[in-house]
């Protein structure tokens, strides 16, 4: 009878102890469902497909999809703050032909890419400041900023420009090879685009009040948090990832072409909820939006390794965020249970 007691009281305490647990790294929770997708994505292809070698695949994912992780770096901030940016592909876009366009006219490669970064600042402040003194819906703001963006990218031009610079291209085409896996500087630019982002939002005084305007905005200026600073901030930085994405992609593609990233935004938020940003603001990581770009890199490969058509990636990237979206509501009412 003692012993059963015990029994009772040990698995009394470990339920204790793992709701504990579960109630301080609930934000984690979506991140690990995206990294256990991930695995038995894997799993099931190494098993599948005799021919999957994994560090081929992982490393053509990261230089395929170089350009659409630096985007989710971006959206990630404004998302955690509860604003959208629906800019990013059009964005991309126009500085990509852009920075095209000047390399064709002899600007030099050091002088366009800093111009192609400051032009993606300025359309992702022109946004923040319609959020933030205009009052205007991130949705309309954002949706503004990207007719400017492809206006402006059919204006350079209304085809497509081919890159000759061996500057630009070399990001590309240059590629270092260590025990089977390979990465481009593209690839090292969006992993240190990442490590930057991440450092920002978990150690900085401006990650914590992006997080603070995301969970509670009234409470954050209560608190005499700069909240303007941070909303304008959230939506430039989305803005310089944007318009470096835009020099990732025309170095991959080695062209600039006007109509580039179209739907690309919808491609970048999915990419971050599946890594497990909620919609709503204030929980969320850059290494969950990572890992979120793989998942969706994975899904297109797998497909294209079945020989099936390309629709059933977005047929199953819908079918995950429907997945997520419902752990988000769990999240979403278990947080507001235990305040």
């Amino acid at each position: 009878m003692a012993t059963l007691t015990e029994e009772r009281r040990s698995t009394s305490s470990s339920a204790v102890s793992y709701r504990r647990f579960l109630s301080r790294h609930i934000s984690w929770v979506p991140v690990f469902a995206a990294v256990i997708i991930l695995v038995v994505m894997i799993a099931g292809a190494m098993w599948y497909f005799p021919n999957f070698q994994l560090n081929r695949i992982m490393s053509s994912i990261l230089l395929d999809n170089a350009y659409l992780l630096v985007l989710a770096v971006g959206m990630t901030f404004v998302i955690l703050t509860g604003g959208i940016d629906l800019s990013v592909g059009a964005v991309m876009a126009f500085t990509g032909i852009l920075c095209a366009k000047m390399l064709g006219d002899g600007v030099p490669v050091a002088v366009a890419i800093p111009a192609m970064v400051l032009i993606g600042a300025a359309i992702g402040l022109l946004i923040g400041v319609l959020v933030q003194f205009f009052d205007v819906q991130p949705f309309i703001a954002s949706l503004i900023g990207m007719f400017l963006a492809r206006g402006l990218a059919f204006v350079v031009s209304l085809e497509s420009i081919k890159v000759d610079n061996e500057g630009l291209l070399w990001l590309q085409s240059t590629r270092f090879s260590f025990a089977g896996w390979y990465i481009t500087p593209t690839g090292i630019i969006a992993l240190l685009t990442v490590a930057l982002a991440a450092f920002v939002l978990r150690y900085t005084r401006f990650g914590r009040t992006v997080y603070a305007v995301g969970g509670n905005e009234q409470s954050a200026r209560l608190m005499g948090l700069p909240v303007v600073r941070a909303k304008l901030s959230v939506y430039v930085i989305s803005g310089v990832c944007a318009g470096l994405a835009g020099i990732v992609l025309t170095a991959y593609s080695g062209a600039g072409y006007p109509l580039n990233g179209v739907g690309t935004e919808l491609d970048t938020i999915a990419a971050v909820v599946i890594g497990g940003t909620l919609l709503t603001g204030g929980s969320g990581f850059v290494i969950g939006s990572m890992i979120g770009v793989f998942v969706y890199g994975l899904i297109r490969t797998i497909i294209s390794f079945s020989g099936a058509e390309q629709s059933w990636t977005r047929i199953t990237v819908g079918a995950l965020l429907l997945l997520f979206v419902v752990v988000q509501r769990v999240i979403v009412s278990r947080s507001a249970l235990s305040r």
